[in-house]
């Protein structure tokens, strides 16, 4: 089972190492609280894209992805298109059918049985981590003896499953409905590369039953977590009032419709029954018709190939995006020929998932490196590549590459400067580097980017040479290409460096930020990553960019751009927003929505509360559909709270941790609206539940601390503090909420230094450049607290406050 598709905050597997990313996540949210506040709101964190064009009145479209032209509008009075079934497919198709046979499409999941089983059942033994699992057979079924959700060893059946190469997991059902995926793999690889062996997808790491990472654990349930990708019209069919699921499917595996879409009206159309000749499109959902009649020509003069004519569709690659992005879900009435973003969230080029350059770290798939690479702006689509039915490569090797990039310019050592014939000659292995996933499975980066060292040196990403070479420095890299190319060239993804900057608060980050959401020539999703990042600053050297991508040409940055405004204040949300209720594309439209949800909704136009309420309808669809996770459920409590229904917003935090005990983020927000309610011993008593289930939780100690000083408790309150600080050191704002706690107890050279530490790993942050300013001042230390405002006055050019600051240190007298 692979993680989840979804966006940051947000998306686990049997073989993640972190928690989920649901279709919707509660992100934390400070709302002011006495100096400084607690988590609350959250923000959905399903992930979405492309490519539909929408303008507002009097503004220009932007650069963005082709529009999604869609199959012909269904004529009225036609049946809706239903599922019908590969088998039906193959009977007209046996071409395609035998392609996919055998495919990693065709074996995504299977029963088990002889021919699908690929692990030894002889009564093998697996031990991890003081556990002795056995694998054998009874009465011709499959089984595992291992550790259950009680802790003790019992016999479970294997009933499916799932992949077969270059490792297959199992699947085991319980009463309720859910398939859990064993944490134990088995790795398929020949013996000769280290394969036919069981192996534990986590490593060394001891998942205990109750973790929700255990293999009984809510992060392993099939029927969130991978299910949508491995068979044919899925539905999920979850029950929150009973909490079990009746999960169905047409194929069991992905199917023909999972990317031709349902074909009940194409059979028709190809049996010639009923209303047949009125269908357009022969009856399908889709055309993937995308490179009919398309060629590549290379042209001399650069050896890269031209398309012939301009892509105009994004249609084929927003169905392969589908399963092959990290992304989050909000329907599974979505099928192939409907925008994405009208199903799913894609995650953005953020911390934690990718590389400031686009790079994959965690594990994301392809679709965002994709859309984010010079192949894409020049018109790409994954089966220029790829053979859609058999998966395959379309040429082996770096073949495939020579059909648009002459190998007499390219496949030459004057270029790749490696010996003929070795690994390093082939074009992955400098421009798709791999990362391995799930112990034993390497995948290649799509975002083709060339080789970059110096960037490693500067910016802490990697690069492809480094990653064959690990005995050398990316110095050396660098200095290596150097010689080969003295004039090198930039590569695609120019935003890595102000990515990076960002990311550390650096001066001038938010202008420069600004700068790529208005510059036509950067990628739709480079744009809407930095649109994300522009949600923590918003002023006036900001707003103007961010007002313009509301009329982007691309869905995603529009949608990027609403949820940046979900942080602005009530006036800012209420002058930019309400147009974007109206958006064709129902991701925008959640996000306009969820942003104004609350006071702001009161003061919409009359003609704009109809739309608001439609799209809040859509989003409290979207988490209800997100039920089954701890995420969704917290988002709608955010969102009760957010409209003044308290009542509401506490039974639903509190179903998020009936659900998920370990959910802390529900147990912080729970805390916060007591906190609101003026009820301080019962958000105590939450937080100190929650550090009971979880005593490593940073952010929990961080909420009991500042509860603590609410109630006067001061002592108490800096123990919490230095122990969030202790669990979370690299989090600045623990550190500035412990020295602020500390000097007004009296222990201000003592905060100066906590301060100063924290300085040291995050040199441009403002709240600690701030309280060193203003403690050291109070010290009567001018010229180091001038400096921290200084400095402090590049980060914030335009904060008038800073200039009169420096003024009254400049008169105020010699101590």
């Amino acid at each position: 089972m692979t993680r989840k598709r979804g966006a940051h905050r947000q998306d686990a597997p049997a073989a993640v190492a972190e928690r989920p990313e649901p279709g919707a996540v509660a992100a934390p949210a400070r709302l002011a609280s006495g100096r400084r506040a607690l988590i609350v709101a959250a923000v959905i964190a399903l992930a979405g894209l492309v490519a539909i064009g929408w303008l507002l009145p009097g503004e220009q479209r932007g650069r963005g992805s082709p529009e999604h032209t869609a199959v012909a509008a269904p004529v009225t009075g036609l049946p809706t298109a239903s599922y019908v079934g590969g088998a039906v497919c193959a009977s007209c198709h046996p071409e395609q059918h035998a392609a996919a046979s055998g495919s990693h499409h065709d074996r995504a999941m299977a029963e088990a049985s002889e021919s699908t089983v690929l692990g030894n059942f002889a009564n093998a033994q697996f031990t991890h981590r003081g556990v002795t699992s056995t694998f054998f057979r009874r009465d011709g079924r499959y089984f595992v003896r291992t550790d259950g959700p009680d802790g003790r060893l019992a016999d479970f059946e294997i009933r499916y499953t799932f992949g077969f190469t270059p490792l297959q997991q199992y699947l085991v059902p319980f009463p309720d409905g859910r398939l859990q995926a064993l944490g134990i793999a088995w790795d398929s690889r020949p013996k000769g590369e280290g394969g036919q062996r069981w192996f534990h997808l986590y490593g060394e790491r001891k998942l205990r039953p109750g973790d929700p990472l255990h293999w009984t654990g809510i992060d392993q349930v099939w029927n969130y977590q991978c299910a949508d990708c491995h068979s044919t019209n899925l539905r999920k069919n979850y029950d929150p009032s009973t909490n079990r699921y009746a999960t169905t499917w047409t194929d069991i595996k992905v199917g023909c419709e999972a990317c031709h879409g349902p074909g009940s009206n194409h059979v028709a159309w190809a049996r010639k029954e009923g209303d047949w000749q009125r269908f357009a499109d022969r009856g399908l959902t889709i055309a993937l018709d995308e490179r009919l009649g398309v060629s590549w020509s290379i042209d001399p003069r650069t050896g890269n190939a031209v398309r012939s004519k301009s892509r105009e569709s994004s249609r084929e690659i927003e169905t392969c995006a589908r399963c092959h992005a990290r992304r989050g879900q909000f329907s599974d009435r979505w099928h192939a020929g409907d925008r994405f973003a009208d199903g799913f969230r894609a995650s953005l080029i953020e911390p934690g998932l990718y590389y400031a350059d686009g790079q994959m770290r965690d594990e994301v798939y392809n679709y965002a490196s994709l859309l984010a690479s010079r192949m894409h702006a020049a018109g790409v689509t994954c089966s220029d590549c790829h053979d859609p039915h058999s998966q395959k490569l379309r040429a082996p090797g770096s073949a495939v590459c020579g059909q648009c990039h002459a190998p007499d310019k390219f496949a030459v050592a004057a270029h790749h400067h490696h010996r003929e014939g070795s690994p390093g000659a082939e074009c992955p292995a400098c421009h798709m580097p791999t990362t391995t996933y799930m112990v034993v499975d390497p995948r290649h980066d799509h975002s083709f980017s060339i080789p970059r060292p110096d960037r490693s040196v500067r910016l802490g990403v990697p690069n492809a040479c480094t990653r064959c070479h690990d005995d050398r420095k990316p110095e050396w890299a660098a200095d290596a290409l150097r010689s080969w190319y003295p004039q090198p060239k930039p590569g695609f993804q120019t935003f890595a460096d102000v990515f990076v900057d960002a990311d550390r608060g650096a001066p001038g980050a938010a202008r420069r930020l600004a700068g790529i959401v208005d510059d036509a020539q950067q990628s739709a999703i480079a744009r809407a990553s930095a649109l994300r990042r522009l949600g923590s600053d918003l002023g006036p050297a900001t707003l103007p960019a961010i007002g313009r991508a509301l009329a982007d040409a691309d869905p995603l940055v529009r949608a990027a751009a609403a949820e940046a405004l979900g942080a602005g204040d009530e006036e800012t949300r209420l002058r930019w927003l309400p147009p974007l209720l109206g958006d064709p594309v129902r991701e925008v439209r959640m996000n306009a929505a969820r942003a104004l949800a609350g006071p702001a909704e009161s003061r919409l136009a009359a003609g704009d509360r109809a739309k608001f309420g439609q799209a809040l309808a859509e989003y409290v669809e979207a988490e209800k559909f997100n039920a089954d996770r701890p995420e969704g459920r917290t988002n709608l409590g955010n969102l009760h709270a957010a409209r003044g229904q308290y009542d509401e917003a506490i039974a639903a935090y509190g179903s998020a941790l009936e659900l998920d005990p370990a959910f802390v983020i529900a147990a912080v927000n729970l805390a916060d609206l007591y906190r609101t309610l003026g009820q301080e011993q019962r958000a105590e008593a939450t937080l100190r539940a929650a550090i009971a289930r979880d005593p490593q939780s940073a952010e929990v100690r961080f909420a009991l601390g500042l509860s603590l000083v609410r109630q006067k408790r001061s002592r108490e309150a800096l123990e919490a503090f230095a122990e969030a600080v202790r669990l979370a050191p690299g989090n600045p704002h623990y550190a500035y909420v412990q020295a602020v706690a500390l000097a007004e107890s009296g222990q201000a050279g003592r905060a100066i230094d906590i301060l100063d530490r924290a300085l040291t790993s995050h040199p441009d942050d403002r709240e600690l450049l701030l309280a060193l300013a203003q403690l050291r001042y109070a010290r009567g230390q001018r010229e180091q607290a001038a400096a921290h405002l200084r400095h402090l006055a590049t980060l914030a050019p335009d904060d008038p406050d800073l200039a009169r600051m420096l003024e009254t240190i400049r008169a105020a007298p010699l101590r």
